[in-house]
């Protein structure tokens, strides 16, 4: 009982297929959710600035974690680990919602680090204050992009993009703001 190559079923992955990009970058797809192709463009658009840095916020964090020394070491060890959790929920909730308005989520790190607008921090090691100041700047630009973003996504009709911006982004980043400005706040670890 001889089969043929074609319907031959293998246990053999076929692991070096390549093929065509199937949706450009920037480009929309039509999906039918009431909202016009041009809201959904410039929806993607500007989650897609939020996401990269977003996604770069996460990497600080996670270096960070990594990296920090000192009195506080403990304890910011663990916030920053918790941040960057948090951020990481935040990216795939920003791509979940770039893909289902006909876009192409950033997804690529090299790509993202392309689009931020978050400086690249140093390759060494930072004090303390500095990388808190770094992760601090890093926030403000996201919620200075993602309020003026979910302002316009609401004028255009674009609900669920505002809500994701204002509920989840914007809520966590000013708590996250004030979780690591208060770590700057000079006071001494014991009374004299």
């Amino acid at each position: 009982m001889e089969q043929t190559t074609a319907t031959a079923a293998s246990s053999q992955p076929m692991v070096q297929q390549n093929g065509p990009e199937v949706q450009t970058f920037g480009s929309v797809k039509l999906f039918p959710i009431g909202l016009t192709h041009d809201t959904r463009a410039y929806s993607c658009q500007r989650l897609n600035r939020v996401l990269a840095d977003t996604q770069i916020l996460y990497s600080l964090y996670k270096k960070s974690h990594w990296t920090v020394r000192g009195a506080t070491f403990f304890q910011l060890h663990q916030l920053f680990d918790k941040h960057a959790a948090e951020q990481l929920a935040l990216v795939d909730a920003l791509a979940e919602r770039v893909q289902s308005l006909g876009g192409v989520a950033v997804g690529d790190p090299r790509h993202a680090a392309e689009l931020t607008s978050i400086p690249r921090p140093p390759d060494g090691t930072e004090q303390v204050p500095a990388m808190l100041s770094r992760l601090l700047r890093a926030h403000e630009a996201i919620l200075i992009e993602s309020r003026e973003a979910a302002a316009r996504a609401a004028e255009m009709g674009d609900d669920g993009t505002n809500d994701l911006l204002v509920s989840q982004v914007v809520r966590a980043g000013e708590t996250h703001v004030w979780f690591l400005a208060e770590h700057l706040v000079e006071t001494p670890l014991a009374r004299l």
